[in-house]
């Protein structure tokens, strides 16, 4: 067995049955179309900087995010990362692989100690085929990622450093409901997801803070004023 593949467990059907209740993806299902998911589904504990899967494994379900996070990245023969997106509690990832019968395209690994739920594909085609209304939210779940993988294109096309730092802002921003935000990674890795290096990040970021735009502190900032920030970054074109 490799040594560094996740360890599964649990604390059986009942833990996972609660972990399920509390993913945006499955809240609002009958008990007993959960508990059918639930008997289809693992608990992988991976410590951090643990492979979950490397690019090419074959893709038998998609996983839930229930504690810590983790980084899909591509990695080039030369050990050269480019971080798709960081994934935390509550979301998921594999799905668009698992419907199309893919192997995996990115590595997933573990930035944090982290408790996923996988969710294995048979058991989740079975429960579309009982109840079509899953496979609208998943669908609805799928389309909104494809519309952010979009403008994360247009960002990296269109949009210059600082728009792209003050977009990811903007949408943590939004996630939280409140003007402090917290980066979900190191700040090497949140600048590899927005295409920059990370003294570029870094030179941006603290420009914003010469500016008295935002307050840092580690990877917390709190957003001092979004006003001149939407104007830094409508001004910005480099």
């Amino acid at each position: 067995m490799d040594t560094h593949a996740p360890r599964s467990g649990g604390n059986g059907a009942s833990r996972v049955h609660e972990l399920l209740s509390h993913a945006p993806l499955f809240r609002g299902l009958a008990p007993e179309d959960l508990a059918r998911i639930a008997a289809g589904t693992r608990e992988v504990r991976a410590a951090r900087g643990e492979a979950i899967f490397h690019r090419g494994d074959p893709c038998e379900g998609f996983h839930v995010v229930a504690v810590g996070r983790v980084k899909l990245a591509l990695v080039n023969p030369a050990g050269d990362e480019k971080v798709v997106e960081i994934v935390g509690p509550g979301m998921s990832f594999g799905e668009a692989l698992m419907f199309a019968g893919r192997p995996y395209i990115v590595d997933a690994i573990a930035l944090a100690d982290s408790l996923l739920l996988h969710v294995n594909k048979a058991t989740l085609f079975a429960e579309i085929d009982r109840e079509p209304a899953l496979a609208r939210r998943m669908l609805a779940s799928l389309s909104v990622r494809t519309h952010m993988l979009m403008k994360d294109l247009e960002a990296v096309s269109l949009h210059s450093a600082t728009q792209r730092v003050i977009g990811y802002l903007a949408r943590l921003d939004e996630e939280t409901g409140s003007h402090r935000v917290t980066l979900p990674a190191q700040k090497a890795l949140v600048a590899s997801r927005l295409n920059l290096t990370p003294e570029y990040f870094s030179r941006i970021l603290h420009d914003m803070a010469a500016r008295g735009l935002v307050r840092i502190d580690a990877r917390d900032i709190e957003i001092l004023d979004p006003e001149g920030l939407r104007a830094l970054g409508a001004a910005s074109d480099a």
